[in-house]
């Protein structure tokens, strides 16, 4: 089985694969410490470091071990989702997301996390899905639980950023209990 990059519609979003385009408009998401403030990572300084994730991007392709993708609205650059750590033999992954703040609040990490997961189930032979949240992340967590995903436990002082120790929830979501986003 394969895994390429798709490129995805909604009703308001438009997922696809990263291009060099993309790399200052990620450059200034990753380099925003408000966004970034739960983030298991420091914002980035230096603007290489966007080709660096975008070349990556290439590269998860290539090794089929994930996915990235940009997410649009009306052209314009929200954030990206990710499906990684695919593990064929164990049906598992991983998924995760960030956007802009000006794109908080308004369901589109619900909607682009819920894109990319139903094209995941459909595509893969998927039998679980992990996410980890900071546990100060409320807001990430009720996205987690709108799309089925179950807390499945804490990771104590798991990061430590900048020298601040913080703990992750670990999110669990099942073949068997997926539904897609507005099907409920």
């Amino acid at each position: 089985m394969t895994l390429s990059t798709p490129t995805l519609r909604t009703s308001r979003l438009v997922l696809r694969p990263f291009t060099e385009a993309d790399a200052e408009s990620l450059f200034k998401l990753q380099s925003n410490a408000h966004v970034l403030r739960y983030w298991d990572s420091a914002p980035w300084t230096e603007r290489e470091r966007a080709d660096q994730f975008i070349a990556r991007c290439r590269v998860m392709a290539e090794e089929e071990s994930g996915v990235r993708v940009v997410i649009e609205r009306d052209s314009a650059f929200l954030g990206w989702c990710t499906f990684n750590s695919w593990d064929p033999d164990f049906r598992s992954a991983s998924l995760g997301f960030c956007l802009n703040g000006n794109s908080w609040g308004h369901g589109f990490a619900t909607e682009a996390a819920g894109a990319l997961l139903a094209w995941a189930f459909d595509t893969l032979d998927l039998n679980r899905v992990q996410a980890e949240a900071d546990t100060r992340n409320a807001p990430c967590a009720r996205v987690l639980e709108k799309l089925g995903f179950k807390l499945e436990g804490t990771l104590r002082e798991d990061c430590i950023v900048n020298g601040d120790v913080s703990d992750s929830w670990v999110f669990g979501l099942l073949r068997r209990e997926w539904e897609p986003v507005g099907s409920n």
